[in-house]
């Protein structure tokens, strides 16, 4: 499977871990607390084999910086949380980093 994929799905399954996290009530809630494990456990494997094709630079960073994005997004639709003008032009230049790590910068190039 290309890495890219894997990488993306990684990501998926960290915003449902994250989200269930946030729905486990501290871990009281028995099948947001199973999402939370399993979330994350497909979330590390799934970057473990992208990083057999990836720099771990490349990786980590859009793992992480679209997780920020992603759950920054879950936190608005699903728990109405705010977001400001700098939240948003923080996420915008987030969302622009990624992009230049992956597509103008040579970091990715394998």
């Amino acid at each position: 499977m290309h890495p890219y994929a894997l990488l993306a799905a990684a990501i998926v399954s960290e915003l449902v871990g994250t989200t269930a996290l946030k729905l486990s009530d501290g871990f009281s809630k028995p099948l947001p607390s199973l999402a939370v494990v399993v979330g994350y456990g497909v979330a590390f494997y799934l970057v473990s084999l992208t990083l057999e094709e990836l720099p771990i630079g490349v990786v980590y960073g859009t793992w992480a910086a679209l997780g920020i994005v992603g759950v920054a997004g879950i936190g608005v639709v699903l728990f109405d949380e705010p977001v400001d003008l700098a939240g948003a032009l923080g996420i915008l230049c987030i969302l622009v980093g990624v992009y230049a790590v992956n597509v103008v910068s040579e970091m990715a190039a394998h």
